[in-house]
């Protein structure tokens, strides 16, 4: 019986040599595929391959590239693990023309930039200047001189900033199908209409309403124009009732001279 169990014993021997072989041949690959990962993490950290080399921006119009990556303070030789992107968002969102941006990463060595930027309603002309206002009602800083607004329409005669807060809400509210055709927005304030205004229309109708509910009033601009006769000349009233007054030149210019 003793026998039996010896040569049993001996006979496990050399099974129990090759286990320990194979353990220690897998450990041994394990530091090895370890060391190299390592040298490779050192060597990639260590070389331009772990810099930011692409800087998309999209969603940008007014404000430039170069503006963006300025106050963002990246550039081509960042780290890109080293990117903060809540600090990056912040500093973007400084610009009083971005509503909100988000800044990603994208392996390998991408960084993209979205922003999305406030409406430009309408441009405030004083003195040859023009002045862009933004659908919140802020006023930003004069357009370069070069610059024409074509995108917008113009703001003249207006003088107080709490009709043209009011304004700016409801430019924002208006299809841009409509706010295209508009070219000039006249600040005409009548003793019974304090908030009167007088829009000049692309296509050469001139319009005569007030700021109040002026979005909603001018939705049926379109549908009022196809009905007129082609030629024919007046004012368009865009108030409780639109109707369409047409004039003759004398009467053209005492309405003008009203405001």
């Amino acid at each position: 019986m003793d026998q039996k169990k010896v040569i049993t014993l001996e006979d496990r021997i050399p099974k129990l040599k090759n286990e320990r072989k194979q353990r220690a041949n897998r450990r041994l690959i394990f530091y090895l595929s370890f060391f190299f990962i390592l040298l490779l993490a050192v060597i990639y950290f260590q070389s331009p391959l772990s810099n930011v080399q692409v800087i998309d921006i999209t969603g940008n119009h007014y404000i430039s590239d170069d503006e963006i990556l300025n106050v963002s303070g990246l550039s081509e030789g960042t780290s890109f693990w080293g990117i903060n992107s809540n600090k990056i968002e912040n500093e973007i969102s400084a610009f009083n023309e971005i509503s909100d941006v988000s800044v990603k990463r994208k392996f390998p060595h991408t960084v993209q930039i979205n922003v999305n930027e406030f409406s430009r309603v309408a441009y405030l002309a004083v003195d040859s200047k023009n002045f862009p206002i933004l659908e919140t009602g802020e006023i930003l800083q004069e357009v370069p001189i070069n610059y024409f607004p074509s995108d917008a329409p113009l703001l003249m005669g207006w003088k107080t900033n709490n009709e043209l807060a009011e304004l700016a809400a409801e430019l924002s509210n208006l299809p841009e199908s409509i706010i295209h055709r508009i070219s000039e927005i006249y600040y005409t304030p009548v003793e019974s209409d304090p908030l009167r205004i007088t829009v000049y229309m692309n296509d050469g109708f001139k319009v005569s309403s007030t700021i109040r509910h002026f979005s909603k009033r001018m939705v049926d601009y379109p549908a009022i124009v196809n009905e007129l006769e082609p030629g024919k000349k007046g004012i368009i009233h865009m108030k409780m009732n639109p109707y369409f007054e047409h004039f003759d030149n004398g009467e053209e210019q005492e309405i003008e001279s009203e405001g």
